[in-house]
């Protein structure tokens, strides 16, 4: 049973499909998260990433590891609405073997270091029990504008 499911993530992160990279959360602790994500042939990457010998981005299984630590960051906010998590930098991203169709991505990250506005996390993706991916990330608090200028462009 998840500990957090997409909608209550969605609350949570406001990334939004195709950029949502989350299914869900299957365990919350204080320093700790795991979350998964389902790898579908139906995303969108896949179209172009390659036709013949469809695989996940490597960035884009980074940026899901940053938004599982997004919503640790994130979920232990009380004013999470009026905040955005950026991502400020990546650290000895690693790639084992590739990602594709069919594939469940359980990311665990751990906070190394966090202040108020950053958090440092390490992490690593697997499937089936095998390492696919590891990076440590940091990623920075920030104020969502409440009301952006209209651009003249």
């Amino acid at each position: 049973m998840p500990v957090l499911d997409v909608v209550a993530i969605r609350e949570i992160l406001p990334h939004r499909y195709p950029f949502l990279l989350v299914d869900r959360i299957d365990e919350l602790e204080e320093e700790r998260i795991v979350g998964i994500k389902n790898v579908t042939a139906n995303e969108p990457f896949f179209t172009g990433h390659f036709p013949e010998f469809p695989v996940m981005p490597g960035v884009l299984i980074v940026e899901a590891m940053a938004q599982v630590a997004g919503v640790l960051v994130l979920k232990s906010i009380p004013d999470r609405e009026k905040k955005l998590v950026l991502l400020a930098s990546i650290e000895e991203a690693k790639f084992r073997r590739p990602v594709v169709p069919g594939d469940q991505l359980r990311i665990e990250m751990t906070v190394l270091r966090r202040k108020a506005s950053v958090a440092k996390m390490s992490g690593k993706a697997t499937v089936n029990g095998n390492v696919v991916a590891e990076a440590t990330v940091m990623c920075k608090l920030a104020d969502r504008a409440e009301d952006q200028p209209a651009s003249n462009s």
